[in-house]
């Protein structure tokens, strides 16, 4: 099964997909994490990513196509989740076009729906482990009192530079224009499904399980 989670900055993307993959042995493939790991793998594709990365110039949508192909081929699981792709029409159908070529399928489009006031305040409160990446808030979901992450112990939490109101409302409205397309595109096809991204972490997880198993 493969899908793709939909939803802006902080809507709780890079969550729910952890916990797909640990419930359902799916593999996350977020765009950011695959140039990461290519730029250091030594792969054709790894040299070209890392030669891109160092002249400063914009990795094009043809090399993430690729990065995605090598996972495809290479990579055994019981489906993918895109994660910060596709986030334009063109890409959404080279993604199509690939998943035709390699034999598979896309199964479902989840939009994590959101107020955008409410992310605001939620993602200004947030804070990562620095180890795991495990996300806490000041408000609903505040770091542990001993001050060491639930997930793996560590005690290194950071907040990232943009989070900041000005910056998200910049981020969002740059989501909505690449993004609001792709909506339209998927419902078009009759592959979108709509969940409350704001909900509590199970609750969201419930109904995009629900949308799974249906």
């Amino acid at each position: 099964m493969n899908i793709i989670l939909l939803g802006p900055p902080g809507a709780g993307k890079g969550t729910q997909a952890r916990m797909l993959v640990d419930e359902r042995d799916m593999v996350q493939l977020s765009t950011g994490d695959m140039l990461r790991e290519a730029k250091d793998s030594g792969t054709e594709m790894g040299k070209i990513v890392a030669d891109v990365m160092a002249r400063g110039a914009l990795v094009t949508d043809e090399i993430v196509i690729g990065l995605i192909r090598e996972k495809l081929e290479t990579v055994k699981a019981s489906g993918f989740i895109f994660d910060g792709f596709p986030r334009t029409l063109a890409q959404a159908d080279a993604l199509g076009e690939l998943l035709e070529a390699e034999g598979q399928t896309l199964d479902a489009v989840i939009e994590m729906r959101v107020d955008d006031a409410a992310l605001v305040a939620r993602i200004v409160a947030r804070s990562t482990c620095g180890s795991c990446g495990e996300v806490y808030n000041d408000t609903t979901r505040p770091i542990p009192a001993d001050g060491k992450c639930a997930n793996c112990g560590g005690t290194e939490f950071k907040r990232r530079a943009d989070d900041n109101e000005e910056s998200l409302r910049t981020r969002l409205m740059e989501y909505y224009k690449q993004t609001s397309p792709l909506i339209g595109y998927y419902y078009a096809k009759e592959m979108l499904s709509r969940v409350d991204g704001l909900a509590e972490i199970e609750a969201v997880q419930s109904e995009i399980r629900e949308v799974l198993d249906a």
